[in-house]
Order: structure tokens, then sequence, then C-alpha cells
């Protein structure tokens, strides 16, 4: 599980000193620009990494001013999106892991110098804050880590002889296989895709990149995905995020082959890191604020108006949610857990 990093007592602090007001930074820009400059990221660590950089560029002189200036662009952030429920992964746990922080150096700072005068506050906070920003570069680091610890556990469940579906572009899947093509696995794999999702000749295809590797890939229609069914050795899927009661948010279809899985018989595994965990425990998936409107009824007069209304149509990136109970075993970097196990996991973090 994610954690706060030690104290790094050699790394150089980022300079307190503010290089611009708060009202001048774009914490939105600043969130699209780190997911447009880097493919391999996601969304929670981009929402973290653009709230510390909010917080290097800002002048709070108070812990209090500190945690009202993320808040304000927290909710900027989810505003600006219509599915914000990736973006509160990151940003719930970096607000834990920073009142944590803030908590720890006050109380290491009080201990230290006894009681503080008035005139210490200031000076106690600039060393809190300093500390706080050189310290979350490598919570950061630590999460960008994850992928490669996830596919060092999940690669032994790729077995030679085995055949292994996907469907999406899931770099955690990407990076669970090339690690056992690596490794020298033989096995092939099944990719399921829309029909207009066309192959991408990027680093982050799942396809082109094991194909390069290899590894015999074939691409099918979601609509052949039962027919492909008994030819399968388990089913891989990762998730954009992990809801409190083990279920998964992640690309169109992930409910629909876990669905198929279960109904065959075949195991459906799912690797997420853990800071994609978010604290919602919805008991189905109309309980998400998903911010689409899959279906779209509709007369010869027009749209019909009904309860999606004000939502947006399902264009472009799109998500469905898969419950718990399709789902066989969850792969995070701190090994393999049942899909209930992510309450327990939650609860440590905020407990």
């Amino acid at each position: 599980m994610l954690t706060p990093p030690p104290e790094d007592k050699t790394a150089t602090p980022t300079s307190s000193t503010p290089h611009n007001g708060s009202s001048s930074f774009d914490v939105v820009s600043t969130y699209n620009n780190t997911l447009s400059t880097d493919p391999l990221i996601t969304k929670p660590v981009a929402a973290i990494e653009s709230l510390i950089s909010l917080l290097s560029a800002s002048p709070p002189s108070t812990i209090s001013e500190t945690l009202s200036l993320l808040e304000s662009a927290t909710s900027e952030l989810k505003e600006s999106v219509p599915n914000s429920i990736a973006i509160s992964a990151g940003t719930d746990l970096f607000q834990r892991y920073l009142i944590s922080t803030l908590q720890q150096g006050s109380a290491q700072y009080t201990k230290s110098k006894g009681k503080r005068s008035s005139s210490s506050g200031d000076g106690e906070f600039r060393s809190i804050r300093a500390h706080l920003l050189a310290n979350s570069r490598l919570f950061v680091q630590r999460a960008k880590e994850s992928r490669g610890q996830i596919a060092t556990v999940a690669r032994r469940f790729v077995r030679d002889g085995c055949t292994v579906l996907t469907c999406g572009r899931s770099r955690v899947v990407a990076a669970v296989l090339s690690a056992a093509a690596e490794d020298g696995a033989k096995f092939r794999v099944v990719n399921a895709q829309d029909s207009h999702d066309a192959l991408s000749n990027s680093s982050t295809d799942i396809v082109t990149e094991l194909r390069r590797k290899d590894v015999p890939v074939a691409t099918i229609a979601f609509a052949a995905l039962a027919t492909s069914l008994p030819h399968i050795t388990f089913a891989l899927a990762g998730a954009e995020s992990v809801v409190e009661n083990g279920g998964i948010i992640s690309g169109m279809g992930t409910n629909q082959m876990g669905l198929l899985a279960k109904s065959a018989g075949k195991p459906f595994y799912v690797v997420a890191e853990s800071h994609k965990f978010v604290r919602i425990y919805p008991l189905s998936g109309d309980d998400l604020p998903l911010g689409q409107k899959v279906l779209d009824f509709r007369t010869e007069g027009g749209e019909e108006r009904n309860e999606h209304e004000g939502k947006r149509k399902a264009e472009g990136e799109v998500v469905d949610f898969t419950p718990p109970d399709l789902i066989t075993a969850l792969v995070t970097e701190s090994g393999v857990q049942t899909p209930s196990a992510v309450s327990e996991e939650l609860i440590k973090i905020w407990s």
C-alpha cells in the first residue's frame, strides 16, 4: 500500500519562497499538461503533481491557509472533468499525506524547540513546508514505481502455454505482460477492442508492444468475446479507479468481460496501483458520478428527456463499473488481495 515516504534528510528542500501568486497559477492547465506530456502517468498522480506545483508557487504562510488552498484547487480540478473519481483518488490520498506530514512536522518542531513563541510561528511553518515539498516528490516517485512492482507480483500468473484475455490499453496490464515476455514465458494474448478503437503506434499500445516482443496477439471486437472464451486461460484488466467495495471503474467493456469470464468459469484478475483506491462505496454502477450518458433514447421527434438529463453523451473516453463479485483477485504493489481487502486498506490510510 502506498504510504508516506520516510524523511529524506539529504534531499534539497524546494524553496518556500513563492514564485507566483496562487491567483495566477492554473491548476487545471497544469494537470492537463502533465497528462499530455507524460503518456505513462496516471490521473491520480497527475493530480498530485499539480497540487505539489501549486504549493511550490503559492504564498500561504499557515497550515490553515495551505489546506484551504488545496481544498479550493481540488474542487477546481474535479469540476474540470466529467468523471472526477480518478482525480479524487489522488487528491484525497495527497491531502491525507499532507495533513499527516504537517502534524508530524509541527509536533517534532515543538518538541525540539520547546514552547513556541508568536515570533517563531512563521519559521516553524517555513521549515515544515520545505520538508513537505521535498518529500512530496518522493511520494510521487513511489507512486510511479508501483507499476513495476505490480508487474513483478502479477507476472507469475502468466505461465507457459496460457492465453490471456485483455481489453483496451491498460498500462499496468502492458507492464505485466511485457515482464512475463522478457522473462521468457511463452503465452498468447487476445485483446478485445471497440470497433472504433484503431491500433496505435505509440509506445503505450499494448498490442504493438507485445508483438515487438514476439508475443502472439489476436485482436477481436467486443462482440466476439463470448466466442473467444473457450480458448482463454484467464482475463486480465487494469482499472482507472478502485472503489471501497472492491469494484473497479475501467474502460467501457470491462464489466462485460468480467461477466462473460465468470459465466465461463475463467479467473478474472485486476491489476491496479493502490493510489487508485478511492473512498466511494457504490451499491451499483448507477451510484457513481461518472458524468456520462450511455443510453441515449430517441424518437422521431428528437431526444427523449429522461433521468440521464444533464449528463454528457457517451463519446470518446467512457468507462463502466465492474462489481467485486466478478473479480477473482486484485493485484497491487502490496501483493495479491481479495476485492474485500480494499476497504481494509483504506481504513489503514484514514485511521
